[in-house]
């Protein structure tokens, strides 16, 4: 995952399911462009700097390839996932499409997608961070790069509320809980020690440590002690002024990593994606660390795990199918591409072309390949792609965290209450 960023709503759910199962037309999604050439529809979602370039990138392939244009279909990502779902289900899907993990079996499973094996190069790509993008057997989606859930740290600001970083290969989240607390007492209030994360991703690390998988098949694979445990550390962190209230917690969750207490500089620590601490860099104007996520004590796991950013898929209505892949293919292994788009979707998952743009990563994408290749030997496997549905996960993992935060529940009921919509938007 590239963003952190709130899922789709059930609704906006709701809303893509039910076009994307309409998509049962046959019309191609490719065409030819007025001079004759074969014309390519790429849709992807980011930031300006992002569409910036990925436009550089397409005009490297277009003198590549002069036969060919790229047309990128570029939005923002709020809105991608609902323009994508009315395109798909009126079978004008594009030839090339960005997806995430959590939407990938939505499309792979109702045929909107082609089978890539042996018509996009993978034999730099790690072969379990590759397996991500297979369902089935059928390689759906190629990732683009990979990113791992973690803490992200600012050590001027616990140096300020004198305090220091912890050994973060020993730490337990009651170290957590008292240095978050620390942090904000130390500061004499000025500095916030964390804010409160309701990612899914952290929830998963957290459960594993336990012992249990996020998901068993199509069912959550979680114990409601596991969610009420892992909902009592943040109500410690509340309790013990480690982080903001329930009400200021809301309101930070619903902002991106620039407005985040550790974006603005009145926060020491928060938990993002790795791929996500150039961007807290950029916000703060501060050298930030990633550390390793706390571990319960004697657990035999850490249970952090690699996860690819971004997959490219490509239409199974395309009527130019070899040209898609070759667009992919560009976009994966092609040094030039690397240099152009460096970590901006995950460090880059060809090691070849990882190792080609190495030396021209910006600081900060060196010390998040410098983490990732030091903590890579602890890391779970990455996981396979979630159940249909599990796209709505964070929007009701948000919603029922906040209940319980704010005490409008209790976590006994919640725990309940959220196992059983999350079965019921996962099983349908």
């Amino acid at each position: 995952m590239s963003s952190g960023k709130k899922m789709w709503s059930a609704a906006l759910l709701a809303t893509a399911v039910l076009a994307v199962t309409a998509a049962c037309g046959s019309g191609g999604s490719g065409g030819e462009s007025a001079d004759g050439k074969i014309k390519l529809r790429f849709s992807y979602w980011g930031s300006d700097a992002r569409q910036k370039m990925t436009e550089e990138a397409i005009k490297k392939f277009e003198a590549k390839n002069p036969n060919i244009d790229v047309e990128g279909e570029f939005s923002d990502f709020a809105s991608y996932y609902e323009t994508l779902s009315t395109k798909v289900a009126g079978s004008s899907a594009p030839d090339v499409i960005t997806l995430e993990i959590r939407g990938l079996r939505e499309y792979a499973d109702r045929g909107t997608l082609a089978d890539l094996a042996s018509k996009v190069n993978t034999a730099d790509i790690d072969a379990k961070v590759l397996s991500t993008g297979a369902i089935d057997g059928k390689q759906y989606a190629i990732p683009t790069g990979v990113n791992a859930f973690s803490l992200i740290v600012n050590p001027a600001s616990v140096e300020s509320a004198g305090q220091k970083l912890p050994d973060d290969t020993k730490w337990t989240w009651d170290d957590f809980v008292q240095f978050a607390s620390k942090i904000t007492s130390g500061s004499g209030g000025k500095m916030t020690g964390t804010q409160l994360s309701w990612n899914p991703a952290y929830l998963q690390i957290y459960a594993a440590q336990k012992g249990e998988p996020f998901y068993n098949g199509n069912k959550l694979g979680l114990s409601p002690q596991t969610i009420k445990d892992w909902w009592g550390i943040m109500q410690n962190l509340i309790k013990t002024k480690g982080a903001p209230d329930a009400a200021k917690s809301s309101e930070i969750g619903a902002t991106s990593i620039d407005q985040s207490l550790l974006g603005t500089n009145t926060g020491a620590m928060g938990m993002w994606w790795s791929n996500q601490l150039g961007a807290a860099a950029k916000a703060s104007g501060q050298k930030l660390e990633l550390l390793r996520m706390p571990k319960l004590q004697g657990a035999s796991t850490g249970g952090m795990f690699l996860q690819p950013a971004m997959f490219y898929t490509a239409s199974s209505k395309s009527e130019h199918a070899a040209e898609a892949a070759k667009f992919i293919d560009f976009m994966i292994n092609d040094p030039e591409a690397g240099a152009i788009i460096l970590s901006d979707r995950g460090l880059p998952a060809s090691s070849k072309v990882l190792a080609a743009v190495k030396d021209k990563l910006p600081d900060a994408d060196k010390l998040t390949l410098d983490f990732l290749d030091k903590t890579r030997g602890e890391m779970s496997d990455p996981p396979a792609a979630p159940p249909k549905g599990a796209s709505a996960m964070e929007d009701i993992l948000t919603r029922y965290s906040e209940e319980v935060m704010f005490g409008r529940m209790t976590p006994d009921d919640a725990a309940q209450k959220f196992i059983t919509e999350a079965n019921a938007s996962i099983a349908g």
